[in-house]
């Protein structure tokens, strides 16, 4: 495997670990704050997620990749694990109805569905949204909801059946959590602090998967690579880049190659390889949106209550009306993210009417919402050649679609209309739409086909005319559902390792 590798720093790694070797009232309060920083929210969202108060998932990418943005809100990373490290750890499958235009279908990607949450464990409730999305999985861990989850969850289930009627669907929140399951498997001790990392790394990483194959052995690791091209011969793959402190050109020679460097890395790879320059090529984009909601009821005391801070309830609406396709709503409730906004947004008044921040608190939710690619903005992705010192860069622009905002604003409609069965009233005046990429659920520059023509892939992966490398990651899927990307993208990376290792060329 050849990696940039970018780590957490020393100094924080080690904070980390003598964390995790006790328990959250034993956490001094110094080194928890330690672990928080660089994290600024307001109501318009979070600017950058950080990891253990460091920004290393993010650092040096725009350098080694030469990237240059326009309008967009998709970034890179060089870390080891990826984005895996900062993610919010949803995983929920496609619908079939969202896929129409894959020459893969969700039946075609249920055992790999199952074969990734065997990897990376899931907790989950076997409820209603089951008939929608099967569970993939025979024992899911069990997570207590937070109690502004439970005042939610029982208003919508008093109303099961309207909400039904509405085409809106509900249950608990999928997340990658490991959950306790008695005193022989520790899990998920609700310490609040899953936005900042999980010091005892019960939220699954990427990270957790390259230990377990370094310990397994017949496995080479190499880090400090930035790859650049590929080519392909009769015999093998030639693999060109640098090491990424010293600048070294490298080369690597391989029988097969799989490419996974995330849908900007990836396209960038595939762009120079085969010289494509100034030829643009659309990344689809699942428009993100931020929409905050409030509880009929107050829940007291959210400040210190235990709990797990990642998304706690899914919504999700099929209906005709809003979208053709499913719009996925993930709920999250009380976390000190949110406490600091309210504090933020109040400024002088926090401090002199602590009750009114109080009722805030306990009352403030966040939905955080996805729809198709096919009705969202999307990037245009150009690499270019600058003749002046033969330096590439590979530039990303946002192109608009007017249908995103027309179609988020009936879901808005669509949730206020249902407001006392939901039992949140949604606050449309404090709407804020992502820019394209914000959603981190973008992908498809080269979209699989059944028939690939150029900047396209095969069903493997391959792009048109070529046999020994595959793109395995979000670049290769046609068409980017609402519901959450990590789950599909990595079943579709399974199906593509499982088949290129047993069918010939």
């Amino acid at each position: 495997m050849l990696d940039a590798g970018i780590q957490l720093e020393p100094e924080r790694a080690r904070l980390v670990q003598a964390l995790s070797q006790t328990t959250p009232d034993q956490w001094p309060p110094k080194d928890v704050q330690r672990l928080k920083e660089g994290m600024d929210p307001a109501v318009s969202g979070i600017p950058q997620k950080h990891i253990f108060g460091s920004d290393y998932p993010y650092r040096d990418a725009v350098q080694h990749l030469g990237l240059a943005c326009d309008g967009v809100g998709l970034e890179a990373s060089l870390a080891l694990g990826g984005f895996s490290t900062v993610w919010g750890a949803s995983m929920l499958p496609c619908r079939e109805g969202d896929v129409t235009d894959w020459p893969v279908s969700v039946p075609q990607l249920a055992p790999h569905y199952q074969a990734v949450l065997e990897l990376t464990g899931l907790s989950a409730e076997r409820d209603a949204l089951a008939d929608l999305f099967p569970l993939y999985l025979d024992a899911p861990g069990h997570l207590e909801a937070s109690r502004q989850a439970q005042a939610m969850l029982r208003a919508m289930d008093r109303h099961r059946a309207g909400l039904r009627k509405a085409k809106i669907h509900h249950g608990h929140a999928r997340v990658a959590i490991k959950a306790a399951r008695g005193p022989q498997e520790p899990g998920c001790v609700y310490c609040g602090m899953c936005m900042y990392g999980c010091p005892y790394g019960y939220i699954y990483s990427s990270e957790q998967t390259l230990a377990q194959l370094k310990r397994a052995g017949d496995f080479r690791y190499q880090p400090d690579v930035i790859v650049r091209a590929v080519q392909e011969s009769a015999d093998g793959v030639r693999i060109s880049g640098y090491h990424r402190l010293t600048r070294e050109p490298l080369e690597f020679e391989a029988e097969r190659v799989y490419l996974a460097g995330g849908v900007i890395a990836t396209t960038g790879i595939l762009l120079r390889s085969l010289q494509a320059y100034d030829r643009p090529v659309p990344i689809k984009d699942s428009q993100y949106f931020l929409l905050p909601v409030a509880l009929a009821k107050r829940i007291p005391n959210v400040r210190h209550e235990a709990l797990h801070a990642l998304s706690q309830l899914y919504l999700e609406i099929l209906d005709p009306k809003v979208s053709p396709y499913t719009v996925h709503l993930q709920v999250y409730t009380y976390n000190d993210l949110i406490g600091r906004t309210v504090s933020g947004a109040m400024g002088p008044l926090a401090k002199w009417l602590p009750f009114l921040a109080r009722e805030l608190e306990g009352r403030l939710l966040l939905i955080q919402g996805f729809i198709h690619s096919a009705e969202s903005s999307r990037i245009v992705a150009t690499l270019r050649k600058n003749p002046a010192d033969g330096k590439d860069t590979l530039l990303l622009q946002a192109e608009a679609n007017p249908t995103a905002k027309t179609v988020v604003r009936r879901v808005v409609r669509k949730l206020l209309g249902q407001a006392r069965r939901l039992g949140v009233v949604p606050l449309p005046m404090l709407l804020q739409m992502g820019k394209p990429g914000r959603s981190f659920h973008s992908g498809g520059s080269f979209p699989m086909r059944a028939n690939p023509g150029a900047f396209e892939t095969d069903l493997c992966g391959r792009p048109s005319g070529w046999r020994r490398i595959h793109a395995v990651d979000a670049s290769i899927l046609p068409s980017i559902p609402a519901t959450t990307i990590t789950l599909t993208v990595m079943a579709n990376a399974h199906r593509i390792g499982w088949d290129s290792g047993v069918t010939s060329d």
